[in-house]
């Protein structure tokens, strides 16, 4: 976007139009998936280790934890392939892992959008590596149409078109990750 264009989205707080998806879906959708995650994982015995993929699944990722009806610990990854723009650069940097060992225990990452597969793969790569005892993924959105690598996604929201979108913690340039919904930047 021109900066003129990005200097004016900065200043107004109106909403982008109709949402894709409301926030009463996406509650809806999350607490159905706080309920399969917790029949996945009822006969586990040691807390889930959720991994919120920073800083766009942090918001679903706080709304999955709450949901739950298991016992689970909340750790942090963070990673970009984005950086400004609305299209992955092709390269994915991993600034912060979890701390602590994993060996043995269920890990459950938390995404908020698999579209090129990149991200998402680089970090299972990683954390195999840390010998867990199962490695899952969730994902609030899956954008297939960008789909580069093919990856598993366990646990899925919802499918959505070939559109930039933001919202419920996805966010452009670092805004808008407080809307409620889902909304395509145009």
């Amino acid at each position: 976007m021109p900066d003129a264009v990005s200097s004016r989205l900065r200043s107004t707080r109106r909403t982008p139009g109709r949402a894709l998806i409301s926030s009463e879906r996406i509650g809806r959708r999350v607490r159905q998936i706080g309920h399969e995650v917790s029949e996945v994982y009822a006969d586990i015995d040691t807390p889930l280790v959720l991994v919120a993929i920073l800083k766009g699944a942090t918001v679903f990722a706080a709304d999955l934890l709450r949901s739950l009806s298991i016992p689970a610990e909340l750790e942090f990854v963070r990673a970009a392939s984005y950086g400004a723009g609305t299209r992955t650069t092709g390269r994915v940097k991993i600034a912060h892992m979890v701390e602590g060992p994993l060996v043995g225990r269920h890990v459950l990452l938390v995404e908020d959008i698999v579209d090129s597969g990149r991200t998402i793969d680089t970090i299972l790569k990683r954390f195999r590596k840390l010998r867990p005892a199962s490695l899952r993924v969730a994902a609030l959105l899956d954008r297939p149409a960008r789909r580069e690598i093919a990856v598993q996604i366990d646990f899925t929201g919802f499918v959505i078109p070939d559109r930039f979108v933001i919202g419920y913690g996805l966010d452009y340039a670092g805004l808008y990750r407080e809307l409620p919904g889902i909304y395509a930047l145009s």
